[in-house]
């Protein structure tokens, strides 16, 4: 019973738009993540994996590097999302918002006659 519970809890979840557009985008920065450290296992660049290879314990320097990039990059990916959204609701998500500059209005200012009287 209690699995099934669970299981509605979470497919409610799933239904959610804003939740489904940050997993896919989570996801998709995952993938680059791997990708990356993939890429740099493959060709070495820098002799950075041969480095890392030969320390004594290599399953740090992976994680380090591998966490640091999931965070970069799936927070890319969830930002950007987020800010392409429209702000208005009508749909058209990426517009670009037109900021016009303040109309500059002229004010009069009482000066002092002597500055240094107060």
């Amino acid at each position: 019973m209690h699995g099934l519970k669970r299981r509605l809890h979470l497919r409610t979840f799933f239904r959610n738009p804003l939740f489904r557009l940050l997993a896919i985008n989570w996801l998709a920065g995952f993938v680059v993540t791997v990708l990356l450290v993939a890429g740099f296992y493959l060709t070495d660049i820098g002799g950075l994996w041969s480095l890392i290879m030969r320390s004594e314990t290599p399953f740090v320097p992976i994680a380090m590097l591998f966490f640091g990039f999931l965070i970069t990059f799936t927070s890319a990916a969830m930002g950007t999302a987020i800010m392409s959204m429209p702000s208005d609701g009508s749909g058209g998500g990426g517009r670009r918002l037109r900021i016009r500059a303040p109309e500059l209005v002229p004010i009069r200012v009482k000066a002092n006659a002597n500055p240094r009287r107060g």
